[in-house]
């Protein structure tokens, strides 16, 4: 008599669910830290895998970052750089902003948390580096679409609360790009349940910086040689140099370039 009876569930307990699924999902996930310092804005992130970023390159100004489940944030940033492609076609390339895209990406959020059986298992952020640190804007997307205007750093994934818990007590306004590494790579070797910190080498490490002092494109990434004398503090290395000369940041480049970058492989794993 009962096996043709729909099965109720109220409103409220499934985005409880649907909320519970996703938070779990990206608590699995190695965490992303995202800082201001005095030239830019700094990504760090704990990502040994060199095909499978977890930072990239939108558009000019600006940068996208996410943990959870890669090739849910991956069809984001495809769809991201293809919305700010059309919009700097159609219109003008500084009609390109960040504050639009983070708009377009808390609706195809919202819409897949309500409307669809499983929501994403993702959290992003999406940064535009200013002519100022004050023009500069970060915004936090989560799983259900909603959208936080952050400020001075922002930290996600696995051990998120205690890593932005340690951003409060140690950030400062005028960092240099030196100091905020280290700050951010400090912190991400932290273990969450309290027990003995990691340290991390510079190949776990994927970073990229919004360099405002760049002309144009300001989106460059920081690794090998670079990346370990900005991190050695027996180095007096605290910037990263004006020329592209480490192979951070060519508009050929197919690490750096939002056109060119295709992942050998296609995952569903969290990252």
């Amino acid at each position: 008599m009962t096996a043709g009876m729909p099965f109720y569930v109220s409103p409220e307990q499934l985005m409880k669910d649907r909320a519970d699924f996703a938070r779990k999902g990206i608590a699995r996930g190695r965490s992303v830290v995202v800082l201001q310092y005095d030239g830019g804005i700094a990504f760090v992130a704990e990502n040994p895998s060199r095909a499978l970023h977890k930072v990239s390159e939108i558009y000019d100004r600006i940068a996208f970052a996410a943990v959870g489940k890669y090739n849910e944030f991956e069809n984001l940033r495809v769809a991201g750089v293809r919305y700010a492609d059309l919009r700097g076609y159609s219109y003008d390339r500084s009609d390109v902003t960040a504050r639009g895209l983070a708009n377009a990406y808390a609706q195809t959020l919202g819409t897949v948390f309500t409307q669809e059986s499983k929501p994403y298992e993702v959290e992003i952020v999406v940064a535009e580096v200013g002519a100022t640190p004050e023009g500069d804007q970060v915004y936090r997307l989560t799983y259900d679409g909603s959208v936080a205007d952050e400020h001075g750093f922002v930290a996600m994934g696995g051990g998120a609360e205690q890593i932005e818990a340690g951003l409060k007590e140690a950030w400062r306004p005028g960092l240099h790009l030196g100091e905020a590494l280290a700050l951010a790579v400090g912190l991400l070797g932290t273990d969450p349940a309290g027990g003995e910190s990691r340290t991390l080498a510079p190949e776990q490490l994927e970073v990229a910086v919004l360099d405002r002092h760049r002309p144009r494109r300001r989106f460059r990434r920081v690794q090998g040689d670079l990346l370990a004398r900005l991190l050695s503090s027996d180095d007096p290395t605290a910037d990263v140099p004006a020329g592209d000369d480490d192979g951070g940041g060519s508009a050929g480049n197919a690490t750096t370039n939002p056109q060119t970058q295709r992942p050998e492989q296609d995952g569903g794993g969290t990252a």
